[in-house]
């Protein structure tokens, strides 16, 4: 499985689309400013209806997670945690195969 979801964000209580995640994901935030906070969320619940936040960013970042169930996942700026300029967000799932000489010693 593999896709990614990229939203540029002008104004608080902004998100993504919701990506399915399973395995290794990438988060990339560019452009926060003026006291954004940028949030990473995980659908939970027993119903899967809600929402938790799993981490915040307020500088650029460039990192990766890991999710071990299926699961939905969305970044974006909470009501109350924007601040100026536009930010650009994306995760991604996007796999590429290995060839087999890079798990050679």
């Amino acid at each position: 499985m593999s896709g990614a979801v990229i939203k540029s964000i002008t104004a608080e209580n902004t998100f993504s689309d919701e990506l399915t995640v399973q395995g290794y994901f990438n988060v990339s935030i560019v452009g926060i400013a003026g006291g954004t906070e940028v949030t990473v969320q995980r659908q939970t619940g027993v119903d899967g209806t809600a929402f938790t936040d799993v981490d915040s960013f307020t500088e650029d970042t460039e990192t990766y997670g890991y999710e071990p169930e299926l699961v939905l996942y969305k970044i974006g700026v909470k009501t109350g945690d924007f601040g100026t300029g536009t930010c650009k967000v994306r995760l991604g799932t996007e796999h590429r195969k290995r060839s087999s000489w890079t798990y050679m010693y």
